[in-house]
């Protein structure tokens, strides 16, 4: 007993020294700057400055050395005075290049994203393809005339379009739920590459404030909330490629601003029958400041995309000289998409420690695709062309309340508390067998989706020394229903499900320069309605088992390495097969990898990065040498020259491989890997920037997605199950020009 008493007077006795360092973070105009991150190097706590750019950082005393840090800013050191303590501290930073040496390591769950930041920063998104490749060791391919969303892959999964990493711009929510062409599916063109600001990330399902399907991760898009200077750009190349991009500030004063970006992108791309793809983006935003202690956002985007496709050609078609590399069997596919986006981000600070965040959003999304995999198979007169269409509204709101330094002890504490729910009424759902995109043969599928997602989760952080505890959970509810309008009776059926996932990470600061964590949770990823009631809710939302064990540390000022051991187990799921209207179950699987990855600031211009992967995924309870996992890569490496601030100078020169790979469960059909190297080059002459872009410099033939179909051409005797491939681009050359006023 007397221990407990002891201990209890010694908690007293910090607390009653504890102090808070507290004020405010501005540029040298004044303006305040978020998520500047403050370190005590001394105690090895940390906070974050808000979005009104103040600060609480507890904990405190008297001679601590405190580092306040940030991209393009001079690092700054202040040392504690009493002075500092007893009134607010107003910190000044100055605009400096993007440096690895400004990211400071601070105790968060999510530390890699800001070394990663330095990648963006040094050299920025410039296509929608682009975006999700700065993630490291996720790797995208394309399969349908450039319209279609990537497929994926992360951490030995095939994600498909989306089925296992939830993406967000802005808070608003890109995954499709019960999509008429696959679970998750995820369409990003809507973005405009140039208003990215940055990227945030998280491999793992150890994130509370990530749902559904947040397994192999997620991926945090934020644009930018105002604009510097205007910025119009031309840009044209090989294959009546054109595009002409155009950002604007249309009003600026002390409380408001507001600008809008434009796109619109042509190209014919490299096969032999044209993709006449065209796509067209606009996007304004509005931010008003209520108050210096609130704040409103307002975004309103539409995006539209056509395009005819060559579709995934048999390798045996090239082999009998029937077609070349960039030809088609079916040169009808292709389709149309559109998405209009309304969201509204709002922030009200309650004071330095309080503050509550909210979103609401509107969109509406159609989506008509045509594909042929199978050519004759099914039909030998006709062939196998299937039409997937859906109309889509998504409606959904979200409020966050955080509370930060608390003290607790000998420790600081901070939480955040949240809950939300998002809405998809999903009309004329439609899978049909046509032909030349016009005639309908057969609808072999039709009916509506009605899905609601409401969840609330907690997560805390408390920090005591060098170490961080973050204890968190999410509870998620869905309720899902199908109306089949093909059915001769009335057939309307209705599940509902819910989910708890439970999470703890832990992170050790060795100093500002290493720490090392554990994080561990579980996750989930919800399956297509149809799935749902066709297993009368049975095991709906296969649970995911996480545990990641790793390292990130700054051995020089200038050098940054990081490596994590991760395991995932995936339960039982079912999973609808869009493209064949049935219902498979895939069984449960486990995976186990290796992450690993370095950035090196060699010289203030040159800056050098790679990163790579390792993953082996297997099929639990299905035989030896017959539990592969189709697709699933087990190695891919990633990485980059840079060069910045040399003179007028800028570029890079960029890589990207993935092995070969299991196509089918024996691993007896192989998909090729492939190493593809990227180039560009700009040259800045006052406001006027000439670049070129070059994509696969050394013209490498590469299959850039690849499927093991069973498939049958036209007065074949019977089907042949071989390797499916779309081409990867050839050589491609580009030139831009911009112009900033």
């Amino acid at each position: 007993m007397k221990y407990i008493i002891t201990a209890f007077f010694m908690l007293l006795i910090n607390a009653q020294y504890a102090q808070t360092l507290a004020g405010k973070v501005v540029d040298n105009f004044g303006e305040p700057l978020v998520d500047v991150a403050i370190f005590n190097k001394t105690t090895g706590s940390h906070t974050h400055s808000n979005e009104s750019g103040t600060y609480g950082l507890v904990k405190t005393s008297v001679n601590d050395s405190v580092y306040f840090s940030s991209l393009g800013y001079q690092t700054v050191l202040v040392v504690v005075k009493a002075s500092d303590l007893s009134a607010a501290k107003l910190v000044t930073m100055n605009e400096a290049s993007i440096s690895l040496g400004q990211v400071v390591l601070v105790s968060e769950v999510n530390a890699l994203s800001r070394l990663v930041d330095v990648d963006i920063k040094t050299n920025p998104v410039k296509s929608s393809q682009e975006i999700l490749r700065k993630v490291p060791g996720l790797i995208i391919g394309q399969h349908a005339g450039g319209g279609k969303a990537e497929q994926i892959f992360l951490r030995g999964f095939d994600i498909d379009h989306g089925t296992d990493i939830s993406i967000n711009v802005d808070g608003l929510p890109v995954n499709m739920v019960s999509h008429a062409h696959g679970q998750g599916y995820s369409d990003l063109h809507f973005v405009i590459p140039e208003t990215i600001e940055d990227i945030n990330f998280g491999k793992g399902p150890y994130y509370a404030d990530h749902g559904d399907f947040t397994t192999a991760g997620y991926v945090d898009l934020h644009r930018r909330k105002k604009l510097d200077d205007n910025l119009i750009s031309l840009e044209a190349g090989q294959f009546s490629t054109m595009r002409f991009m155009g950002m604007l500030k249309v009003l600026e004063s002390q409380k408001s601003n507001a600008y809008i970006a434009s796109e619109l992108y042509l190209t014919d791309g490299p096969f032999d029958s044209p993709q006449d793809f065209n796509r067209v983006n606009i996007m304004g935003r509005y931010t008003y400041a209520v108050a210096d202690d609130e704040e409103l956002m307002f975004t309103a985007s539409h995006f539209q995309s056509r395009w005819n496709a060559s579709g995934q050609i048999p390798q045996r078609a090239i082999d009998e000289g029937l077609i070349d590399r960039f030809g088609a069997i079916d040169d009808t596919e292709g389709g149309e998409t559109s998405r209009t986006n309304i969201l509204v981000n709002h922030v009200k600070m309650l004071d330095e420690n309080r503050t509550i965040k909210s979103k609401a959003y509107v969109s509406q999304y159609n989506f008509d695709l045509y594909s042929n995999f199978t050519f004759y198979l099914y039909d030998p007169v006709n062939g196998d062309q299937i039409h997937q269409k859906e109309n889509r509204v998504i409606v959904g709101a979200e409020s966050i309340f955080e509370r930060e330094n608390l003290n607790l002890g000998r420790g600081s504490f901070e939480y955040q508390a949240g809950g939300g729910f998002r809405y998809d009424n999903v009309d004329d759902v439609e899978l049909s067998h046509t032909v030349n995109r016009k005639e309908i043969l057969e609808q072999l599928a039709f009916g509506d989706v009605d899905e609601v997602n409401a969840y609330g989760f907690f997560s805390a952080e408390y920090r005591i020394g060098k170490w961080a505890f973050n204890p968190s959970v999410r509870l998620d509810y869905f309720q899902f229903q199908y109306m089949n309008a093909l059915s001769e009776t009335y057939d309307d059926k209705s599940e509902d499900k819910v989910a708890i996932s439970p999470k703890l990470n832990t992170i050790y600061s060795i100093n500002s320069n290493w720490q090392l964590f554990l994080k561990t949770g579980l996750g989930f990823h919800s399956n297509d309605a149809r799935v749902v009631v066709a297993n009368k809710g049975y095991e709906i939302l296969p649970t995911t088992y996480g545990m990641d064990l790793g390292t990130i540390v700054k051995p020089l000022d200038k050098l940054a390495l990081n490596a994590t051991l991760w395991w995932l187990y995936l339960d039982q799921e079912f999973v609808y097969v869009g493209d064949a209207a049935v219902v498979e179950p895939s069984g449960q699987t486990r995976r186990l990898g290796l992450d690993i990855g370095a950035r090196y600031q060699a010289l203030p211009w040159l800056y050098v990065y790679a990163d790579a992967n390792f993953a082996k995924g297997r099929s639990v309870g299905a035989p030896k040498g017959e539990d592969y996992i189709p697709l699933a890569p087990d190695f891919t490496t990633a990485g980059g020259i840079m060069v910045d601030n040399l003179g007028k100078f800028s570029g890079a020169l960029t890589y990207r491989y993935i092995d070969d790979r299991p196509a089918n469960e024996d691993d007896s059909i192989v998909a090729e890997g492939y190493f593809v190297t990227d180039f560009n080059i700009n040259y800045t002459w006052k406001n006027w920037t000439y670049g070129i872009i070059i994509e696969n410099l050394f013209d490498t033939e590469w299959n850039e997605t690849q499927f093991a179909t069973e498939s049958r051409l036209y007065n074949e005797p019977k089907p042949i199950e071989e390797i499916h491939f779309t081409p990867g681009t050839p050589f491609y050359l580009r030139g831009k020009v911009s112009v900033q006023f």
